[in-house]
C-alpha cells in the first residue's frame, strides 16, 4: 500500500483528467470521494504526493444541503496550499460520483460558497457543467500591473489594448491580462519567487493570461507558483472569472457560449466551454473528465 509522507494511505485516490477526453490531455486531479477520516494535513500531503495542482476531498455535506448522495462538502488541495475553488478538480469529482451514481445534478459545499454540478452523458462522454458563484471583478493598481509584468517579462506593449487588466473573481482570484499575440502566450518564461511574492500579496489563485483567437474562441495558460506548480493545464476556476471578465468589460455578449483552449503548450491539450446567461449574474463551465491510467 502506498503513503504519503505522513502516513496518510493513497490507496483511496482516484486520479482523473478534466477537460479533455484523452488522459494524455486536460489537467489531472486527485479524488478522494470519502476523505472522513483525513485531517488537514494528510490532504496537503496527499496532494504533495500526487503532484497535480489540484486534488479534490469529499465529505458529509452540511445539514439541509441536498439529498443524500447528491451533496457533498468538497475541499481542494494543491502540493502546497487548500485552495478556495478548483474548477477542474470539481468536474474530476462530478465525473467520478456520475461513474458511481448515475448522471444528474451534484451539489457542493465549497470554501468559496455553494456550488452545483450537473452531470450529463454526452456521445458517450460523461460531461459535467458547474456554476460558478457569484463573480466580481477588481481594478489593479498601475504599480501592481507594472510588478506583474516584470515577473512575466512582458513589455506593456505586448498587452492587448482591448484586455483593461483585472482582478476577476468566480470562487477563486485570477489577474487576467490580455496578450497581443499567439507568439506572446507561448512565450511563457516567469520569474518564479517574484510572481510569487506578488500573487500572495494580491491572494491570486492564477494569472490568466489570454489570447483572442476569434469572436468566442480564446487560447489562455495560467500560472500557479502559489500552489507549487509552475503552470496550470486547464483551469476551470480562471475560466469562470474569465467569463465574468469578459462579460463585465463587454468583450462578449451578455449571453454567450466561449471556448477556451489551454494546454498546448504544456503538451496537455484541454477544452473549456463557458457559458453566460444575461439573466444570471453566474458563469457556468463545462468540460470532460476521464479516469486516468493507474500507475
Amino acid at each position: 500500500m502506498n503513503q504519503t509522507s505522513n502516513g496518510a494511505s493513497s490507496a483511496g485516490v482516484l486520479r482523473y483528467t478534466a477537460f479533455a477526453t484523452d488522459p494524455a490531455g486536460g489537467n489531472p486531479a486527485g479524488v478522494v470521494l470519502d476523505a472522513s477520516a483525513l485531517d488537514d494535513a494528510a490532504r496537503l500531503a496527499v496532494a504533495a504526493d500526487l503532484g497535480y495542482s489540484e486534488s479534490a476531498f469529499l465529505t458529509d455535506p452540511p445539514a439541509g444541503l441536498g439529498e443524500p448522495g447528491r451533496a457533498y462538502t468538497l475541499r481542494f488541495f494543491s502540493p502546497q496550499a487548500e485552495v478556495s475553488f478548483c474548477g477542474h478538480a470539481t468536474v474530476a469529482t462530478a465525473v467520478a460520483l456520475a461513474e458511481r451514481h448515475g448522471t444528474g445534478d451534484y451539489v457542493f459545499a465549497t470554501p468559496a460558497g455553494t456550488v452545483p454540478v450537473t452531470v450529463a452523458s454526452v456521445g458517450g462522454t460523461l460531461r459535467a457543467t458547474l456554476t460558478s458563484v457569484e463573480p466580481h471583478i477588481e481594478e489593479i493598481t498601475d504599480d501592481d500591473l507594472a510588478e506583474a509584468l516584470a515577473a512575466l517579462d512582458w513589455p506593456p506593449a505586448d498587452l492587448d489594448p482591448a484586455f483593461p487588466p483585472r482582478i476577476a473573481y468566480a470562487g477563486a482570484r485570477h489577474l487576467v491580462l490580455g496578450a497581443a499575440t499567439r507568439a506572446r502566450l507561448a512565450d511563457l518564461a516567469y520569474d518564479v519567487p517574484r510572481l510569487t511574492a506578488l500573487m500572495h500579496g494580491l491572494d491570486l489563485t492564477t494569472v490568466q493570461l489570454v489570447w483572442r483567437e476569434s469572436e468566442f474562441t480564446f487560447h489562455v495558460r495560467d500560472p500557479f507558483p502559489v500552489g507549487g506548480v509552475y503552470e496550470d493545464p486547464a483551469t476551470g476556476a480562471a475560466a469562470a472569472a474569465f467569463g465574468a471578465y469578459a462579460r463585465t468589460m463587454t468583450l462578449v455578449p451578455p449571453t454567450a457560449e466561449l471556448t477556451l483552449h489551454q494546454g498546448k503548450d504544456l503538451g496537455r491539450p484541454g477544452v473549456l466551454t463557458v457559458n453566460l446567461r444575461e439573466e444570471d449574474p453566474r458563469v457556468r463551465v463545462t468540460g470532460a473528465a476521464v479516469p486516468l491510467p493507474t500507475p
